[in-house]
């Protein structure tokens, strides 16, 4: 079926289009069909002098979000949505809705974010839905793009894993044949495992998993990670790499999304770089916060208050941060990306000596045995390197406005919800 879309269509030419009904109008003397494709809204109008009254009334009988074709010719209407009208030869129905609908796809009756994502189907129809999954997928192709112009190489590594990554309790198990495995929380053993291997630089975008008992408007136990490593780079050049990306990111957004940013009602400030940089020693001054505490999330809004602008917190204790990141006295080379919102991504200079590594697991109380795979990677010739993890959940939360995560993921999952 060969149909044109609604921003393709073109004054005084028949065309064939297709989508759902969005509202139909009756105006006595005229009747409108608004007719919802993925790229806006035609007006379907049957004047009644110049449309069969057989057709007219075949259209009053749709119900909304019905699916119909409608073969028609194009006029100028600048009143009309995309400034033209479609007046119809041919209405016909391919599938009709059942009434009454799960929820009001034109926005006029506002619905709980849980009932939408009961329906999320219905609830993707709402332009402003379509319009974050639309900046998500630009998002995510300039994402690629960035690194891939910047001789990263892209790779997948394992969402099934025999140990943890960094550790700790806050791990999914999973049944593997005839012996228990793991979700992945991050691709962070594997990637550093391709820096022995010799690819330099590598990103993986993907889902990771955190059996984290979080029920906030900021936490999801699956999300898509954007990571990436690097040899021969250290934390202060990946930290570069990072905020060129975000506001990389953000220009983009702004020139070629102006469509759905409009929808949002959302206007993006370019960040200027570089980020601001403080230390782990500032920022729980200004939270009020003691020396060794990890920042609870009225320390982030605090610091956030002060600072307003993205920014990194740098200099962490050794004891907050995982195993593999490069010591520096009592203090190592690890780093924090913030938005004043929230933390959005993570990263460091990593140990690449294999005895050094080994003391820090023993020190964190790992068993050297459980990452020998890893380890061994170690003992051939390990580059230094660095490399960080990027929330893109949160980076289109914060870019967009967005109240809560769930609206930036088709089909979240958290500590209640596991369907649709």
């Amino acid at each position: 079926m060969k149909v044109t879309r609604s921003s393709a269509i073109i004054p005084e030419t028949d065309v064939t289009v297709a989508g759902w009904v969005h509202e139909l109008r009756d105006l006595g003397g005229i009747s409108f069909l608004l007719l919802r494709d993925r790229d806006g809204i035609m007006q379907i109008t049957m004047p009644k002098k110049k449309v069969p009254p057989e057709l007219v009334e075949r259209v009053r009988r749709l119900s909304r979000e019905s699916v119909v074709r409608v073969v028609g010719h194009v006029k100028v209407e600048p009143k009309a949505p995309q400034g033209c009208e479609i007046i119809p030869y041919e209405v016909e129905l391919l599938n009709a809705a059942e009434s009454p609908l799960p929820l009001d796809v034109t926005g006029k009756v506002p619905a709980e974010l849980d009932t939408r994502l009961d329906s999320r189907f219905m609830d993707v129809r709402l332009p402003a839905t379509r319009a974050v999954f639309f900046i998500r997928a630009k998002m995510l192709h300039v994402v690629r793009s960035f690194l891939v112009a910047r001789d990263f190489i892209e790779i997948q590594t394992p969402k099934m894993v025999a140990t943890a990554t960094e550790g700790g309790t806050q791990l999914f198990p999973i049944s593997y044949f005839d012996r228990e495995a793991f979700l992945n929380q991050s691709p962070q053993l594997y990637k550093q495992i391709m820096m022995a291997a010799g690819l330099e630089r590598v990103f993986e975008v993907g889902p990771i998993f955190r059996a984290e008992e979080h029920d906030t408007r900021k936490h999801l136990n699956e999300v898509t990670s954007i990571d990436v490593e690097a040899s021969f780079m250290d934390d202060n050049e990946v930290m570069r790499l990072l905020e060129e990306l975000i506001q990389h990111v953000y220009v983009v957004i702004t020139e070629q999304c102006s469509a759905p940013l409009k929808v949002l009602g959302v206007t993006l400030s370019i960040p200027h770089i570089p980020f601001r940089r403080i230390t782990y020693a500032d920022a729980i001054e200004i939270a009020d916060t003691p020396w060794g505490d990890d920042l609870d999330t009225a320390a982030e809004k605090a610091v956030g208050e002060e600072i307003r602008e993205h920014y990194f917190i740098v200099d962490w204790p050794g004891e907050l941060k995982p195993f593999y990141v490069q010591p520096q006295k009592n203090l190592c080379y690890a780093f924090d990306l913030m938005h004043p919102r929230m933390e959005l991504a993570s990263g460091a200079r990593r140990i690449h000596d294999h005895r050094l590594l080994s003391k820090q697991l023993a020190d964190k109380f790992l068993a050297p045995e459980s990452f020998a795979f890893y380890l061994d990677a170690f003992r051939f010739g390990m580059p230094p390197h660095a490399g960080w993890g990027l929330g893109a959940e949160r980076l289109l939360m914060t870019m967009l406005g967005l109240a809560n995560i769930r609206e930036s993921v088709l089909f979240p999952r958290d500590r209640r919800r596991i369907t649709p």
